[in-house]
């Protein structure tokens, strides 16, 4: 969707909105290339490395057939269907044949545990469910409260389960009718339902519209370096079930008719990382700042020989030491993207077009207006901190919280969506990342942002991963208090911790240094890669 263009002004100026009022995710992104040609859609590889292809005529074929199965199940449309599996040509066949039928998908991260998927589930009212026997394990816990849940589709058996009360996904699959009409369905119907991280409080359903994908299009081809140009494979190792792994990878490439590599490690591996890219020739990447970390703690990364053309990052603030790391060990500059799950990718880098600027995201992403408000939602001068704001309508934009009127009116301020983050714009257009408006430090009157901090801290050799939290101090109001995981060979003792803190005082600011330093082997994290910074606040709290 965006059009050629040199510089960002010249690209902010030309772009526009082509949303048609009939659209379909499931046609868009298999249909209308499944065209006899054979054109590679995705490559599914295995934990020991074996690769099948599929074509986009063989996902046509396949997610008509499991529309129809669905369909006989007794799904229909505004229906929910839940979809909890790692990345896999089944998780793809879902969500093209869900949308196909007009239903809702409900994605859920593979490694939830019953409590996780109970909640989601019950929330939901999804009436349906693809999962493989694992999942179907922890469902089996927690069935009976799932009162709206008729069907269970299990992708590893042979054969219908009654113990486990699932039926056989592939026997469904290939015992249904081979041709589908698919339900005739509006940009704003309901699409997907992706719940929240839940950082704060309890996760959310954000309902989406099959337009998001268009709306997504642009932050996805932004930062890619205007994508699909010299693509030919994309891979993320975020799970599908993921706004980023989703919508930033698989079904914008399939928009561009671009093919996928599904291979998502159980647990994640630098070196597997860099080798699965070389092996595959990846043109294209996603890769969130936490694996970008982790390959950065790999030895010679010049040993890959890397086909890469574009690499992009969001979820956290980089830095400026990543992004030169990324400069030296990939070949490209990463490109950072900003959004959340209501509102993804509206705010990106382009090095193509405009230097990156060491703790900034980028400018707005043409098609959407974002502006630093008050939390009146008011704009505040250029230069001034303030709440990170969207204004409606978007096509990107979410239709609400699902069943949840009162989160959703919360979340906006007259035609402003707030995001809850905190940032900065500077005058030409450049937007900082300051942190959560809970994350945002007040110490001894200083307004303090934990990215940066984070920044100084992983320039260090000895710093692999950092977290920066405001622990409660009667004299300041907050002190900085620095969670920390070390690289081997460095050994957690005060003689570093105060080295940790030299280092931030010469290099950022001196009121800025982390008063208190903990060692620890691991930080905390949602299931998507993001710092639990509530669970860090509350171990140095007084109640901690």
């Amino acid at each position: 969707m965006l059009p050629a263009a040199v510089t960002y002004d010249d690209l902010a100026a030309a772009f526009e909105w082509r949303i048609p009022p009939q659209y379909n995710i499931g046609v868009d992104v298999c249909d209308k290339w499944a065209d006899g040609s054979g054109r590679l859609a995705l490559i599914c590889e295995t934990h020991e490395g074996h690769a099948t292809r599929y074509t986009f005529d063989e996902l046509k074929s396949l997610s008509d057939r499991f529309a129809n199965a669905l369909r006989d199940s007794g799904v229909k449309k505004g229906d929910r269907v839940g979809i909890f599996l790692a990345q896999s040509v089944e998780t793809a066949l879902a969500h093209v044949a869900v949308y196909k039928c007009g239903a809702i998908a409900v994605p859920l991260f593979a490694l939830f545990g019953p409590d996780a998927l109970q909640y989601r589930l019950s929330d939901s009212g999804a009436v349906a469910l693809v999962t493989d026997l694992g999942g179907a394990q922890k469902i089996a816990s927690v069935r009976a409260s799932l009162t709206d849940l008729r069907t269970i589709f299990c992708v590893d058996v042979d054969d219908a389960d009654p113990a486990l009360q699932v039926q056989s996904f592939w026997r469904a699959l290939n015992g249904s009718a081979a041709a589908f009409k698919s339900e005739a369905t509006s940009a704003d119907d309901p699409a997907v339902i992706i719940y929240t991280s839940g950082t704060t409080g309890k996760p959310k359903g954000a309902l989406l519209a099959h337009r998001v994908l268009l709306g997504h299009l642009p932050g996805v081809e932004m930062p890619q370096a205007f994508f699909p140009t010299n693509a030919t494979l994309m891979w993320t190792p975020a799970d599908w079930a993921w706004i980023g792994g989703l919508f930033d990878v698989l079904l914008p490439a399939w928009h561009h008719g671009v093919t996928v590599l599904a291979r998502r490690f159980e647990k994640f591996d630098g070196v597997a990382a860099f080798d699965l890219m070389q092996r595959h020739g990846v043109t294209h990447a996603f890769l969130p700042p936490t694996a970008l970390k982790m390959m950065r703690a790999v030895d010679r990364p010049e040993r890959w020989q890397l086909s890469l053309r574009a690499v992009a990052s969001g979820g956290e603030s980089l830095g400026a030491e990543l992004i030169a790391w990324g400069q030296r060990a990939l070949g490209v500059t990463i490109n950072e993207f900003y959004g959340q799950t209501e509102c993804n990718v509206v705010v990106g880098s382009c090095a193509t077009l405009f230097e990156p600027r060491p703790g900034s995201m980028g400018k707005a992403v043409p098609g959407h207006r974002v502006a630093i408000v008050d939390a009146a939602g008011q704009a505040v001068p250029r230069g001034e901190p303030g709440n990170i704001a969207i204004q409606a309508p978007d096509p990107v934009m979410f239709l609400g919280y699902w069943r949840n009127e009162a989160a959703t009116r919360d979340k906006f301020r007259g035609d402003w969506l707030l995001t809850g983050d905190m940032g900065v714009m500077d005058a030409e257009g450049y937007i900082r990342f300051v942190g959560r408006d809970d994350d945002v430090i007040t110490s001894a009157g200083y307004r303090i942002g934990p990215a940066p901090i984070e920044d100084c801290l992983l320039r260090h050799p000895a710093v692999r991963m950092a977290a920066v939290v405001g622990a409660p101090d009667a004299q300041r109001t907050e002190i900085v208090t620095a969670f920390v995981v070390l690289n081997p060979g460095h050994e957690a003792n005060d003689a570093l911790a105060q080295t940790l803190q030299q280092h931030v005082k010469t290099h950022l600011a001196a009121h800025e240094y982390p008063r208190t330093i903990h060692f620890l082997e691991a930080l905390p994290m949602t299931a998507t890669g993001k710092v639990i910074r509530r669970e860090l606040r509350e171990r140095v709290s007084p109640q901690g």
